[in-house]
């Protein structure tokens, strides 16, 4: 009796076995097709040697060392370490690992139980029948029952609904990881560009009080020519016009810069009051020396995060397609129970006392009135919409490092052109006072020079900050900087300390948690 018992057991779990290994229904995820570019449009110019650009393909792990700048590698140190909003990146991949753990969890018997219970119950003896029977016999009228048992429930993933969801939860995981190395790369790109216009805006306040200091000495000339008869008020007010525009420049740029300081704060999660003794009151716009190695475009498409995040998000809708799809068919349940039941005061541990349960099921919802079907269509539909999402961001991706390249190109030929016109103009105006001085010149010959040197020296000032912030958005369309997170942890040790103290994270909180972890 217990062979037979033994061989009709071993044979439900092998037809267990072989139901469960059907292949899952849905769409097994293959990346979608893409656009495909093979060289770089500006690179391959005729001019590309000196737009600094190369196809030479070399690692963009720490891009902002190219400046040779040691305070802006600080501040990207700082950041990396203290920004909120990657800290919020970190949590939502170590929530995705505690929801991949759920997901493998599936994959075994969904509940389980041990439970156990004592009852006793005692009947009133001045009921009707019991008091009749007691008055021709004794009567026991308290009944104890005592059991103890386990039981489970399995639905078998015979169209494989548990194994797509492992599926996305291990798409969604590597989603998150990936939206992590964006959000990083995206800080890196963010101080760095915030780090160069603030110190563009040190220069263009240099260059506003210089101009105020010469514009000041032409304003005391006339004073003094006017006050000595040579000339008329005209050149007085002339003078003190031009002075006063000048220092309407600096009450601006000292707001910009303030402004600049306190978002580049927010970026390395400090108070603005750090910023000046971080930053001092001057510096000049950082600049690299060397060329830029671009690499190949096809390089791209692995190395940008948001590239590899907008493909996985389409895994992990995928996976849910196959998910939607297990509900049209039937389901097959496995549900067991044993453990010891006694009563009477008799031993609720001897081998008598064992009780067993076994049963199989199916469960079909037949009349859903097209709900399943058409949930199966949305998640379709959803799955469409995440390819031709991955297809734009690839084109996306492509457009930005081209336009950063010409940008940054350009950018360099007017930094020469614009140094020429300062040139020029700072030895115009010293004529131009000469001649004046000499009176050999009007005052409008000082205007006129004065003005074109405060705008030639403006417009070097931005065409330097174009190149440097240009070189930096190459660099962040090129998806470097998330390498620094390599063999780190996703949150900072005191922020861990703070979650393991709080909630029994296993070794999920670790850089490379166990696949028991995850059970």
């Amino acid at each position: 009796m217990r062979a037979m018992t033994l061989r009709r057991l071993m044979g439900t779990a092998l037809c267990a076995a072989t139901l469960a290994a059907c292949t899952p229904v849905g769409p097994d995820f293959v990346r979608p097709n893409s656009p495909v570019v093979k060289q770089w449009i500006e690179v391959n110019t005729p001019s590309a040697g000196q737009g600094g650009l190369t196809t030479r393909s070399a690692p963009v792990v720490k891009w902002w060392e190219t400046f040779n700048d040691p305070t802006l590698n600080r501040l990207i140190a700082e950041a990396y370490a203290q920004n909120l909003t990657l800290q919020v990146a970190g949590a939502r991949v170590l929530q995705a690992r505690a929801q991949l753990g759920i997901a493998f969890g599936e994959l075994y018997p969904q509940s389980q139980a041990i439970g156990g219970s004592l009852q006793r119950r005692q009947i009133s003896d001045n009921l009707g029948p019991v008091a009749d029977i007691n008055r021709i016999i004794p009567l026991d009228t308290e009944f104890s029952t005592s059991q103890v048992g386990f039981d489970a429930q399995w639905e078998l993933d015979v169209w494989g609904a548990q194994r797509r969801g492992v599926q996305a939860a291990r798409s969604n995981l590597a989603l998150q990881v990936a939206n992590y190395d964006d959000a990083l790369v995206t800080l890196t790109g963010d101080v760095a560009a915030l780090y160069v216009n603030i110190r563009a805006l040190q220069e263009s306040l240099a260059v506003a009080r210089e101009n105020i200091k010469l514009q000041q000495e032409s304003a005391d000339l006339t004073q003094l020519r006017f006050n000595n008869g040579v000339t008329t008020e005209l050149d007085v007010q002339e003078s003190t016009a031009l002075l006063n525009n000048t220092k309407a420049l600096v009450p601006e740029l000292e707001s910009d810069l303030q402004q600049t300081k306190n978002a580049l704060a927010v970026l390395l999660g400090t108070t603005p009051s750090r910023m000046t003794s971080l930053l001092g009151n001057s510096g000049r716009i950082p600049s690299a020396r060397t060329n830029v190695a671009v690499g190949v475009p096809a390089e791209l498409l692995r190395r940008r995060p948001d590239v590899r995040a907008a493909e996985l998000a389409a895994a992990t809708q995928s996976a849910q397609v196959g998910i939607a799809m297990a509900d049209l068919y039937p389901q097959f349940v496995l549900s067991g129970a044993i453990g010891l039941q006694a009563s009477g005061g008799r031993d609720l541990f001897s081998g008598n006392s064992t009780t067993g349960l076994a049963s199989a099921g199916v469960v079909w919802n037949v009349l859903n009135y097209g709900r399943i079907k058409n949930n199966v269509r949305a998640q379709d539909a959803a799955y469409q919409a995440l390819i031709a999402n991955y297809q734009n961001t690839v084109l996306t991706a492509y457009s930005e490092v081209e336009s950063a390249m010409v940008a940054y190109t350009q950018a360099r030929k007017q930094v020469g052109f614009y140094q020429k016109s300062v040139d020029a103009s700072r030895k115009a105006a010293d004529i131009a006072i000469s001649q004046y001085t000499d009176g050999i010149a009007s005052y409008s010959r000082i205007l006129n020079t004065q003005t074109a040197l405060l705008r030639s020296q403006a417009n070097l000032i931005e065409a330097r900050q174009q190149v440097s912030s240009n070189l930096v958005a190459v660099y962040k369309g090129l998806g470097g900087g998330w390498q620094i997170r390599q063999n780190q942890e996703f949150l900072p040790e005191t922020v861990l300390a703070e979650m393991a103290y709080r909630t029994d994270w296993g070794d999920l909180l670790e850089k490379t948690p166990t696949r028991a972890s995850l059970n």
